[in-house]
């Protein structure tokens, strides 16, 4: 059995049904990781869409309970998918910790997001002009439902199942490379704006995922990063717009975009990247001291047996699991 410190757990890794060890584990693993991307994205992507379309595009409470809706769907998806395919409730994403660790996440994000900006308009970078009470159903809803499903499917999905197939090392590097990649279409991106995002998430996210093994915390860091961002400074993310803000940050004319992430955001800027790597470096360093990176031990934490391959059925310990 694996105790568990004062961080939390291991990564649950899985070690049943798809993942039982064997030669083609790194075969099936993949295979699984993509199968349940896809199996998540499709339960929640194109229902919540239309669902979304359906509402008033005025009625801003509306859309944000159906996006907060779409994020709960994902993860009901995801645990129901995880318990059949890989015999176990995910404990990543147990109830009890979760409004502790979103806390937690919530005041990082926070801290972290208003460090940066205080960097940029320290040294000119930045100008911040308050505009006054704006709505926060639009940011809010956008922000939750971008931390819940990417945390989900990057760290959740990818990060831990090329962690089972390879070893943490190469499942922090292409995971993270994935994630920067995947903004590269985004408006106003570049090449260093993809590798501040892949640091900035894919690492310092991940790592708080290996240190406290729930999903939690980095979503919360994720969500409020997003809804600083984008509603309490009113700048773009991602090279998107969240909707009306408070303020309103816009970068100085002149001033190298690596500087400020221009109009990508200040996610895509070295002051970001400074500030998130130095906390992802903390968050690794954290996590290999509690011997976070040995495989086996991630891989076989102890709960609830299933009993054959073949039972699907629900037992009152393994429903415990998933609160636990």
């Amino acid at each position: 059995m694996t105790s568990q410190s004062r961080w939390g757990l291991p990564i649950e890794l899985g070690d049943q049904r798809f993942l039982h060890e064997d030669r083609l584990l790194w075969l099936r693993a993949i295979a699984w990781m993509v199968a349940l991307f896809f199996a998540v994205v499709m339960s929640f992507g194109p229902v919540m869409s239309a669902v979304r379309g359906l509402l008033p595009t005025d009625a801003a409470p509306l859309q944000f309970l159906a996006r907060c809706a779409g994020a709960a769907v994902a993860l009901g998806a995801y645990a129901l998918l995880v318990r059949f395919g890989e015999g176990r409730w995910p404990r990543e994403i147990a109830l009890r910790p979760a409004p502790g660790q979103l806390l937690v996440g919530i005041v990082l994000g926070l801290a972290m997001f208003a460090l940066v900006m205080a960097v940029m308009i320290a040294f000119g970078l930045y100008d911040v002009a308050f505009v006054g009470p704006a709505s926060a159903w639009r940011a809010a809803g956008l922000a939750i439902e971008a931390g819940v499903i990417e945390e989900l499917m990057i760290r959740g999905i990818v990060l831990r199942l090329l962690w089972r197939a390879f070893g943490p090392a190469p499942a922090f590097l292409v995971s993270a490379a994935l994630f920067g990649a995947g903004h590269l279409p985004n408006s106003a991106s570049s090449i260093f704006a993809a590798l501040c995002i892949a640091v900035e998430a894919g690492v310092m996210l991940g790592a708080l995922y290996a240190l406290t093994g729930r999903l939690w915390m980095p979503i919360g860091v994720h969500i409020a990063w997003n809804f600083a961002q984008g509603y309490l400074f009113g700048a773009a993310v991602s090279g998107g717009d969240l909707g009306p803000a408070i303020a309103r940050s816009t970068a100085r004319p002149g001033v190298p975009e690596w500087l400020t992430g221009g109009a990508f955001g200040p996610e895509g800027s070295l002051p970001a990247l400074l500030v998130c790597g130095t906390v992802g470096a903390v968050a690794l360093w954290l996590a290999w001291k509690e011997g976070r990176f040995a495989r086996k031990a991630a891989a076989a934490i102890a709960q609830p047996a299933v009993t054959a391959p073949a039972d699907y059925g629900f037992s009152r310990g393994e429903l415990r699991a998933l609160i636990r």
